[in-house]
């Protein structure tokens, strides 16, 4: 299962972290497609975060373990659009893949 965990402080989002993302042998057709659009989604948010908003974020990616984190560093309050808008993204799949992905907010 792909879990996604959102990180909040202040009120702002300043993170994530997806886990267990393309891990399981043998995943059916399901799987795959919801491993794809996570995957998809998530280069994209750090893509855009780093080189189109210019925000400076700590991204580590362990393509093994099927793991992406993202820290922003600099002000979080430019990337506030865009991580919201990954964050529903996520609850929008967790719905429609309720056996693949599920979704966290945390407050710290």
């Amino acid at each position: 299962m792909t879990r996604a965990v959102f990180t909040r402080s202040g009120g702002l989002l300043t993170g994530f972290l997806v886990t267990g993302h393309c891990t399981a042998d043998g995943e059916d057709e399901a799987g795959r497609i919801a491993c794809a659009a996570v995957s998809s989604a998530a280069y994209m948010t750090a893509n855009t975060l780093t080189e189109i908003i210019g925000a400076a974020a700590d991204i580590q990616v362990d393509e093994a373990e099927g793991a992406m984190r993202l820290a922003v560093t600099s002000d979080p309050a430019p990337c506030q659009a865009l991580l919201e808008g990954f964050l529903l993204h996520m609850q929008q799949l967790a719905r429609m893949y309720e056996q693949q992905i599920e979704v966290h907010a945390e407050v710290r």
